[in-house]
């Protein structure tokens, strides 16, 4: 079974969720943010997947779950469970693992190019993958590499985008899961000042995607496929 931790209902696992389902994967949904509680028993988890949300690592006296979540991560990474933790999901990886997480020097919200680097690229998580690509980012925090983690994704508007802690456990600070819906459900959801402006800039962040989506989508599929890859040695070496 693969655990897929949501922080809000219109953050979900989107293309890697169809890939895993369609894969035959069993998917187990907890929405903490609306009140579930996480799964103590590990047995059975061959993966778990922590997605986005709006809020940040260190709100845990508004949101108590995050804790909860902290104390989470820091068993499975302990565990070598895969893990891979996405935007909000990546900086709880960090935090777990004793890095900062802090307010970016620039936000990144659209279509942004990063680059793995020699360690991202020879990954089993980024194999076969372009080494610059156009990613979906929605982040106003960034995240230290934690002691002992390798940084795998650089950006020149922010540096860290990548990384793991420990054997299987990854971070990626941009969205590689979204598809049309999200952006239109995000920019929704998101931009409370819905003047003309911020409507023009949801319109290009989707019309930007049209343009990328044939790319996107391969990456995507490639991601996906080299996850996969990960679960099914850590299920042989159970």
């Amino acid at each position: 079974m693969i655990l897929i931790i949501k922080h809000i209902i219109s953050e979900g696992p989107a293309k890697i969720g169809q890939y895993l389902d369609e894969a035959g994967y069993q998917l187990k949904t907890v929405e903490l943010g609306q009140g579930d509680v996480l799964p103590q028993d590990l047995l059975g988890i061959e993966a778990i997947i922590s997605l986005g949300g709006p809020m940040n690592v260190y709100e845990e006296s508004i949101y108590p779950f995050l804790l909860e979540e902290d104390f989470y991560i820091k068993q499975i990474v302990q565990k070598n469970i895969p893990f891979l933790g996405i935007c909000l999901g990546a900086q709880l990886l960090a935090k777990a693992c004793g890095a900062n997480v802090v307010k970016a020097f620039q936000s990144e919200i659209g279509w942004f190019t990063v680059d793995l680097n020699r360690e991202g690229s020879s990954d089993p998580l980024f194999q076969d993958m372009m080494s610059r690509q156009d990613v979906f980012q929605w982040h106003n925090d960034t995240f230290g590499i934690p002691e002992g983690g390798l940084l795998l994704a650089t950006a020149p508007t922010c540096k860290n985008q990548a990384f793991r802690a420990g054997k299987r456990a990854y971070g990626l600070q941009f969205h590689i899961e979204v598809t049309e819906r999200e952006i239109k459900e995000w920019s929704e959801d998101y931009i409370l000042d819905l003047n003309e402006y911020f409507r023009s800039q949801g319109r290009k962040m989707l019309n930007e995607y049209d343009l990328l989506k044939k790319t996107v989508n391969r990456q995507a599929s490639l991601f996906c496929r080299n996850f996969v890859k990960i679960i099914e040695e850590y299920k042989k070496e159970r």
